[in-house]
């Protein structure tokens, strides 16, 4: 156990260099977003999904780039102290050099990923005349156990760390014995997610069903973990000696997905009735 409590002081978070450093980050990024592309096929295949491999491999081309903006933009306002500067130096979101040093580009935010996914989604089925809530069901299901690999990743680069603790399992950083609370993420909102997410699809009933009862779960699982999570230093925490940005961004989240519900459930019973 001493030798997992200390592992970061013999962890390097760079995995190779080719030109540029790779960190593992970066890796278990690419394996997030590649890994919900093949879970996606062998659901749609499973499943027999009325989506051809060509069309849905597309369709995750374009929600790979709105994640990927998505997500740093969102960090940049949800979370950086340094939003002024961005905003009027909008070319520096994306620099991934500091001081002239190859840094890589950090700071990612879920909540941007998500707002940057549902805008790439809108925009594919417009331009290929797919149905919105069916590709969001879709991905509901074959997300989480990606996202397994995004907490990991934040993991291995020692960053989102966990509030002081006395457990056994803890991890020192900085000297300070730490919750691992990157991988209780990765088990509350990758893990039980997809199992229940797994469960559930079966008993779809329409479409956009997955996608907000995923909304809900997320964000209960999110602001479970939080209470393991050192708040953003810069931000710290927003209200009432507990609450953090993130738990606050995900209770609206939670609102949003149960609202969401309740009218397309309450749309779709009225469709049903007057077929």
């Amino acid at each position: 156990m001493e030798n997992w409590q200390h592992i970061y002081e013999n962890f390097d978070p760079i995995a190779f260099e080719f030109f540029v450093p790779v960190h593992w980050y970066g890796i278990m990024y690419v394996l997030a977003l590649l890994s919900a592309l093949f879970i996606a096929k062998w659901f749609v295949k499973r499943d027999n999904l009325a989506i051809k491999n060509d069309d849905l491999d597309n369709y995750f081309l374009w929600v790979e780039i709105g994640v990927i903006l998505g997500a740093r933009v969102g960090y940049v306002l949800f979370y950086d102290p340094h939003t002024s500067y961005y905003l009027t130096h909008p070319w520096q979101i994306f620099n991934p050099f500091l001081g002239g040093q190859f840094v890589g580009i950090r700071g990612m935010s879920f909540h941007g990923a998500l707002i940057g996914f549902l805008v790439a989604s809108w925009a594919f089925t417009k331009r290929h005349n797919f149905s919105f809530w069916f590709l969001l069901d879709l991905v509901a299901i074959s997300v989480p156990l990606g996202y397994v690999f995004g907490r990991v990743g934040n993991f291995l680069n020692q960053e989102l760390v966990g509030r002081e603790t006395t457990v056994e399992w803890g991890i020192y950083v900085y000297d300070v014995l730490r919750h691992p609370s990157q991988l209780y993420e990765a088990f509350l909102e990758g893990l039980v997610v997809f199992v229940i997410m797994f469960i559930l699809r079966k008993y779809k009933s329409f479409d956009g069903q997955l996608a907000l009862i995923y909304g809900g779960l997320y964000s209960m699982m999110r602001f479970i973990a939080e209470f393991w999570r050192e708040p953003d230093v810069q931000i710290g925490f927003i209200a009432w000696n507990w609450l953090t940005q993130g738990q606050l961004l995900s209770f609206l989240m939670f609102v949003m997905s149960v609202t969401g519900y309740f009218i397309l459930r309450f749309k779709n019973l009225k469709k049903v009735q007057k077929s």
